[in-house]
């Protein structure tokens, strides 16, 4: 599935993506003409599992989430990406599809890249391809990490987590969600979720509004979070650049 290309007078920059501002000037020129602006409205499922993906989308806002779905109905996310990352690696991982659904969480907007053109870049062996094996490898410990979370920590703590990954990528304090959604992506029943979210609020940590949720006050939130958060967030600095001066 694709969507149709923005027509915009001033169209965000695609160096608002962290991995397409990494790139050096020769680089990015060459890859600036294929670069296609596309609306990522809220709920627009990019892919289902198994299907072959044509585009590699480099989020400039908003969130994709990528999500498991079991035969009984029941799913969970595996992981989230926003402007630090890309939406397709199965395109340059060579397993042409993914066992994950790709579904925007938090709407926004993105540059795409067809198949075509990756797999020229890649062929290359440039910065594209170092920047984008670099950031699998962050996006396979985010995967790593939230499975372990969900076995072993509370859904007080999971919720914490989810919630400071998604602000890190809207760079807002607020999360526009329905209580239904984060039920899906963390594989648990409404009420239960409610009944979280009820506390955090409680505790001085969130407030909630219908479909709406804002964090008040976001160093208790860090000091309530598990150490996955932690772990995921260094592992993304580590592993991704920051600027083209640190080149």
């Amino acid at each position: 599935m694709s969507k149709k290309v923005i027509a915009d007078a001033s169209p965000p920059d695609p160096k608002q993506n962290r991995i397409l501002a990494a790139l050096p000037a020769r680089d990015y020129a060459r890859l600036l003409p294929d670069l296609e602006l596309v609306e990522m409205p809220l709920s627009w499922t990019m892919s289902e599992s198994g299907d072959h993906v044509n585009y590699l989308h480099f989020p400039t806002s908003g969130i994709v989430s990528l999500i498991y779905s079991l035969e009984d109905g029941s799913s969970s996310e595996t992981a989230l990406v926003g402007d630090e990352g890309l939406v397709g690696i199965s395109i340059f991982m060579g397993g042409e599809s993914m066992p994950t659904s790709t579904e925007v969480q938090s709407a926004g907007s993105a540059y795409r890249l067809s198949r075509k053109v990756m797999k020229r870049e890649f062929a290359l062996g440039g910065e594209l391809q170092h920047v984008a094996l670099l950031f699998t490898q962050a996006l396979i410990c985010q995967t790593s990490q939230t499975a372990v979370c969900n076995q072993h920590h509370s859904l007080d703590q999971q919720m914490c987590r989810w919630l400071l990954m998604s602000m890190d990528r809207l760079h807002d304090n607020e999360v526009v969600i329905t209580q239904q959604t984060i039920g899906k992506l963390l594989g648990v029943r409404r009420e239960s979720v409610t009944q979280t979210l009820g506390q955090l609020q409680k505790d001085g940590l969130i407030v909630r509004t219908r479909g709406r949720i804002t964090v008040v006050d976001r160093l208790k939130l860090e000091q309530r979070v598990c150490e996955c958060y932690a772990v995921v967030k260094d592992e993304y600095e580590r592993l991704l650049p920051h600027s083209r001066s640190s080149k």
